[in-house]
């Protein structure tokens, strides 16, 4: 397993590259856990074994040797990269005739690039969370760990992976699905090379083989961007065998978790100040709360069949159901 001959470092065997780059593909696989099997198989043969941090060390700087020829490795089914196209659809009003923008969102699986697209007449929350939605249910699960880029539908702010804030509407979809968000970080390319580039491969097999095309409602272009997509993650690759899809299918979907049992449900929030009636206005109804909030400001959760109220966050003051 670790026999492969390679140059010798103060009399210590390397171990095989090769293979441990294959191996930290795979789910569950860590340098640690490598290390040990290592270790075993070298003192099992006579031979002294390298440290854990020389060991650590090495396979470092094998990475950094192959990183400017190599992509960057990633394990199936652990993320999907999320992002804008850079240049719009376009949508015909039909009763004024107004040419309306369709702005691109674009998923990727990155081991497999299997991709999700759709069309949004805004790049506001709403149609960002939708996307996200419309985007799990394509793939049929959820991917451990969503990259979005740094747009503020996403990130409040991000100084870096040890000072980020992400957008609370964000946040309450991932942990709705599941799934940790990791932006990328501000003019760091390389975290989403995989939504960087195909989202100019989708440019190029969609919106631009549809540009002769007119839609007079979103839902038409989308309809059209759904059969082109098809056909995107059919095609087969150039330099390996298979397709986005069959890869997808053979090596991300399984290792997928299941989509939860409902849909994530928008929440839009809101501040309001418990008045001397102890009732608070929201869209223009009034909704009572316990009596000793008088005074106080307090946090609303609204979505279309829900009003939470909140005070000092996290504690639940109450909840009151809306009917729709």
């Amino acid at each position: 397993m670790f026999s492969k001959e390679s140059k010798v470092s103060a009399n210590k065997r390397m171990p095989d590259y090769d293979y441990i780059r294959k191996e930290l593909l795979r789910n569950g696989v860590s340098k640690k856990l490598l290390w040990t099997e290592y270790m075993e198989d070298y003192r099992a043969n006579g031979e002294e074994p390298l440290m854990y941090s020389q060991f650590c060390y090495h396979i470092q700087q094998d990475e950094q040797k192959h990183r400017a020829t190599m992509h960057i490795n990633r394990k199936p089914g652990e993320q999907v990269e999320v992002d804008w196209a850079g240049d719009p659809a376009t949508v015909v009003d039909p009763d004024t005739g107004e040419i309306l923008k369709a702005y691109i969102f674009v998923g990727v699986m990155t081991y497999s690039q299997y991709a999700y697209v759709e069309a949004c007449l805004d790049m506001k929350q709403k149609s960002w969370i939708n996307a996200h939605i419309h985007m799990y249910e394509y793939f049929g699960g959820v991917a451990r760990i969503l990259v979005p880029d740094n747009c503020k539908t996403a990130v409040v702010h991000n100084g870096g992976w040890k000072d980020q804030q992400i957008n609370e509407t964000y946040q309450e979809l991932a942990e709705h699905y599941g799934t940790a968000i990791i932006p990328a970080r501000v003019r760091a390319p390389k975290d989403k090379p995989n939504a960087e580039g195909t989202v100019g491969n989708i440019s190029t097999w969609i919106t631009a083989a549809l540009r002769n095309e007119q839609f007079f409602s979103l839902a038409e272009l989308n309809r059209a961007i759904r059969d082109k997509l098809e056909l995107f993650n059919q095609r087969l690759f150039q330099k390996k065998e298979g397709s986005r899809q069959s890869l997808f299918l053979e090596k991300e979907k399984p290792l997928l978790a299941p989509l939860p049992s409902t849909r994530f449900e928008l929440s839009d929030w809101k501040t309001a100040t418990v008045q001397f009636t102890y009732h608070i206005s929201v869209d223009g109804m009034l909704y009572s709360v316990p009596y000793e909030y008088i005074k106080k400001k307090v946090d609303v959760k609204v979505t279309d069949t829900t009003i939470e109220i909140f005070y000092n966050i996290p504690p639940t003051m109450c909840r009151l159901t809306i009917s729709t």
